[in-house]
């Protein structure tokens, strides 16, 4: 009898341990969005565009104001900077150019779920269909698995499959009936294979959707065990469409457009004619450029009301309090800035400079903002720090809890970045070069290949927009060469090197020959 009675006190004190840690733990809402430049949030970057649920994420959390994309092996940044923020992973250290996430490599919905907590997806995957569903317990509609529509309203979706059967076959549309009901179409008919043919009166936009669905998971989870949520929004990537009460909010002839723009980019940067750079009309004049910056805000303040929409609905369901909202970037946007669209490029606002955010009930730190140089796959490290979640031993992030805590001013010394085998940047203090190569015809290893190489120098603290290159000044010319040399060190100390790239030939075969 007294051994029963043991084991039964002993089942009952480990339930009231687990339901007690299951009540003290947070819950975690880790927010991506998709294209959105760290001044595509006014809070941050006092700029036009309105984003008042995402201002107050930032006045009741930590912003860091200096994050960054490492760069990108491919002209869909978003596949490896989605890889790096899953995986802690640096860029140099993917496989694949950041398509397929490994086994080996625990992500962090699945260090979440080892933690005890229940994974969930909502929208946007970029990577393997194996790996969606290995790393999560459950999904809402998702989207990006080999079927792609470029139109917000007509947007290729599935149901979630843990098997992971997501099949063309199996991807569909959401539009509107007669009477408003939302009802599926498949995607595999003719007509729906092209784009964007939909506006707010056919058919649900991607942000309205991917919100729905993260509000029903919020409403209807009952379980004791807390939750984490990966709800990546496809907005504000192109095309921009928002419905028209935003769109009226940016007339083009109120739009003030930033000191970076440019009718075009003053030299070859070696990816001139990918296709983004095909989404406007050579030279980018002021009219076309305003337009662009027009839907760009519009597409975003919608965007904001979405996010607005799921942090409600944390807090009427009581969750708020006891949980961490993490909203990042994936990548900057030109839109008009330099002569440039995309985001294939290393300037911060057009390319690599992105929002990280950490709020919500659980947050103690409020109304912060770090200045610290930090990355994309520094967000999955400081995140678990922060929700007492283990880091896993194949993170190469660094988590940023140090500075917010103040034991640590800094974790990162300087910055290093890529883009294919064209562009390399490095930032350090005040201080931002860029160097940029681009051959004429194919490398043979041979050295006999000819090109052109060009150097920017930039003083980011004083022209954040980089408009004023000081390499031909004499004054900067220390300031250059050190830069220069620490570059160099850096590529070798980050692996950047043909082996990790995969392309047989890299950017440093070409810069040590021009």
């Amino acid at each position: 009898m007294k051994t029963n009675y043991k084991i039964a006190l002993f089942l009952l004190l480990t339930t009231l341990v687990s339901n007690l840690w299951a009540q003290t733990k947070p819950n975690v809402v880790v927010i991506y969005t998709d294209d959105h430049r760290f001044t595509g949030i006014h809070a941050l970057g006092n700029e036009a565009v309105r984003t008042p649920h995402i201002d107050k994420l930032t006045d009741t959390g930590v912003a860091f104001t200096n994050t960054y994309l490492m760069g990108a092996f491919t002209g869909a940044t978003c596949m490896p900077s989605r890889a790096m923020l899953l995986t802690g992973k640096s860029l140099f250290h993917l496989k694949n150019l950041g398509r397929t996430i490994p086994e080996k490599d625990v992500t962090m919905p699945e260090a979440f779920h080892k933690a005890g907590y229940h994974s969930h997806i909502v929208g946007k995957w970029h990577q393997d269909r194996n790996s969606i569903s290995r790393v999560f317990d459950s999904g809402g509609k998702v989207m990006g698995l080999g079927a792609y529509l470029v139109d917000h309203y007509r947007m290729p979706l599935w149901d979630w499959n843990k098997e992971g059967k997501f099949t063309k076959d199996n991807a569909y549309l959401l539009e509107y009936d007669d009477h408003q009901n939302i009802v599926k179409s498949p995607f595999t008919s003719k007509k729906y294979e092209r784009g964007p043919i939909g506006t707010e009166n056919n058919g649900p936009h991607t942000s309205e959707i991917f919100a729905d669905e993260a509000i029903s998971f919020i409403t209807q989870y009952k379980e004791d065990n807390p939750f984490f949520m990966y709800v990546a929004f496809h907005a504000p990537h192109d095309p921009r469409q928002a419905p028209e009460k935003y769109k009226k909010m940016y007339p083009v002839s109120k739009i003030n457009l930033p000191p970076s723009y440019l009718t075009q980019h003053p030299f070859d940067n070696g990816d001139m004619f990918i296709r983004d750079e095909k989404l406007a009309v050579w030279p980018r004049t002021e009219e076309v450029s305003k337009e662009q910056l027009s839907d760009y805000y519009a597409i975003i303040t919608h965007l904001d009301e979405q996010i607005g929409r799921v942090i409600a609905s944390l807090k009427k369901s009581g969750k708020y309090e006891n949980t961490i909202i993490v909203l990042a970037g994936d990548s900057g946007l030109a839109v008009g800035n330099h002569g440039l669209m995309g985001k294939q490029n290393l300037y911060d606002e057009d390319g690599i400079h992105v929002p990280f955010i950490i709020s919500g009930g659980a947050v103690t730190h409020k109304g912060k903002r770090e200045d610290t140089f930090c990355y994309i796959h520094d967000i999955f490290p400081t995140v678990c720090e922060m929700a007492g979640v283990e880091i896993q031993s194949s993170v190469e992030g660094k988590s940023m809890m140090p500075v917010v805590n103040g034991t640590q001013k800094s974790v990162r010394d300087y910055t290093y970045h890529a883009y294919k085998q064209y562009q390399r940047a490095y930032r350090k203090g005040d201080f931002k070069l860029i160097e940029y190569v681009k051959a004429e015809g194919e490398w043979k290893g041979d050295k006999n290949v000819k090109g052109s190489r060009v150097t920017q120098l930039f003083n980011v603290k004083n022209d954040p927009w980089e408009t004023q290159d000081l390499t031909i000044f004499p004054e900067y010319k220390e300031v250059l060469e050190t830069m220069t040399a620490e570059m160099k060190k850096a590529a070798v100390s980050e692996g950047d090197n043909k082996e990790a790239i995969g392309y047989g030939f890299d950017f440093w075969d070409y810069y040590q020959t021009f």
